[in-house]
């Protein structure tokens, strides 16, 4: 508590605050800080909720050194304030403590296929405004990639648990275990009066080498294997990871955790070019993750890779260019092989409805930027929509898709559109 304490006094609570600037859902710094200064701690949660659903979570996973941390103007000479600190003592108190009421409702229902970030956010907006709504998720519990793709250690999931309480006071309904697509499709919702649904179910499609092996009994997908990691037995004494971005970083840590393995992770550029948070790639090689840099995986066999070394070369405008040195390949022993190459979109959804919803090459749902696909009353966010980001970034399109989804269903039914 000393230390959250210290860092809202040390907060100068600036005029024109490069922090809210700084925020995807421009949350009011300064203002959080002074009212938790003056022990206004519900008005401060409140304030917070109002703005961002899921602030509780973005205070712990949020990439705050290129948010709110990267944009402090105490970071130019020294250290920035770590307003995810309070943030996250001020959210999570609130979680514990309040109490939401359910609105009046309009009668108007909204169907939510998806219960990741983009979907919650969603579904809270809506409720909060009268709606009422229905969460279909394909898993048990709530939560997406905040509960199946995000560790323990760096998410509590009874964090989720206490805000699907909340969101029951609200009236908000979720229906587990049920896949949109093979079964019930988009057209059944609305046969069953859906005024419009949404689209948020994130991307768990794992995505190839297209190397020969992939489908050895040694090598798994990075994303299936955080969904439920004590399920992966047979690891082994060796574990090689090939990708280095978040996922990559939080499978690696995770099974280091849960195994007495030892984790090398194998990535194809040099160390400046790693995509997971800078803290993420340093706390991974506190915990003894091996990084191997400068690697490009040809081919996995049941005792390993095979790689082919890289040499980076330097052209005279600065652009960088890599070519593989087939001559000094090699085998590098693995008892497991881990791919985190990034995830795409299933097609379940889109494949089994009457009237066609356009995705691009990649799988991804095209929609407008307030979240409009090529159906009418169907719209979509989140990840399925612009590839994996940030939890703070879903929130910030869906609030956008929240009033467009709200002034569609009020035009719909004779109703005068939102107030600006």
């Amino acid at each position: 508590m000393a230390d959250i304490l210290k860092e809202a006094q040390r907060c100068l609570k600036c005029k024109k605050p490069m922090c809210k600037e700084g925020c995807p859902v421009k949350t009011d710094i300064p203002l959080i800080m002074q009212m938790f200064l003056d022990g206004k701690m519900d008005e401060a949660g409140q304030v917070l909720f109002d703005n961002n659903p899921l602030t509780a979570f973005c205070s712990l996973v949020c990439p705050h050194e290129k948010n709110c941390m990267g944009h402090c103007v105490l970071g130019r000479k020294g250290e920035p304030i770590k307003f995810y600190e309070v943030e996250n003592y001020i959210s999570t108190f609130f979680l514990e403590k309040a109490r939401l009421v359910k609105p009046e409702t309009n009668s108007y229902r909204i169907g939510i296929i998806g219960a990741g970030p983009a979907g919650l956010t969603l579904a809270i907006i809506l409720a909060r405004r009268g709606y009422k709504i229905t969460i279909i998720d394909s898993k048990d519990k709530i939560g997406g990639v905040l509960r199946y793709g995000i560790p323990e250690f760096r998410l509590p999931k009874a964090l989720l648990d206490k805000l699907l309480f909340r969101m029951q006071e609200l009236g908000i309904q979720f229906r587990p275990n049920t896949l949109i697509g093979p079964t019930i499709t988009i057209d059944d919702m609305f046969t069953d009066g859906y005024q419009a649904i949404f689209i948020g179910t994130g991307v768990w499609n794992p995505n190839k080498l297209r190397i020969p092996g992939e489908t050895l009994g040694n090598v798994h997908f990075a994303i299936d294997y955080l969904k439920n990691p004590d399920s992966y037995t047979q690891l082994g004494n060796k574990v090689l990871i090939i990708g280095a971005g978040n996922v990559a970083m939080d499978a690696a840590r995770t099974i280091l955790r849960k195994t007495n393995a030892k984790v090398g992770i194998i990535f194809h550029k040099g160390e400046a070019d790693v995509a997971a948070l800078k803290e993420e790639l340093e706390l991974a090689k506190i915990d003894g993750v091996q990084m191997n840099y400068y690697l490009k995986t040809v081919e996995i066999v049941e005792d390993g890779i095979i790689v082919d070394p890289i040499i980076e070369t330097v052209n005279e405008d600065g652009t960088k260019e890599y070519h593989a040195d087939i001559d000094k390949r090699f085998k590098m022993e693995a008892d497991s092989v881990i791919i985190a190459i990034g995830q795409g979109a299933l097609s379940n959804i889109v494949k089994n409805t009457k009237q066609q919803i356009d995705t691009n090459k990649r799988g991804l749902i095209e929609a407008s930027s307030k979240g409009a696909t090529t159906r009418p009353g169907v719209y979509a966010g989140g990840d399925v929509v612009s590839g994996a980001k940030t939890v703070v970034e879903a929130v910030a399109a869906t609030k956008l898709v929240a009033d467009e989804i709200d002034n569609y269903v009020r035009l719909k039914n004779g109703l005068p559109p939102l107030e600006k």
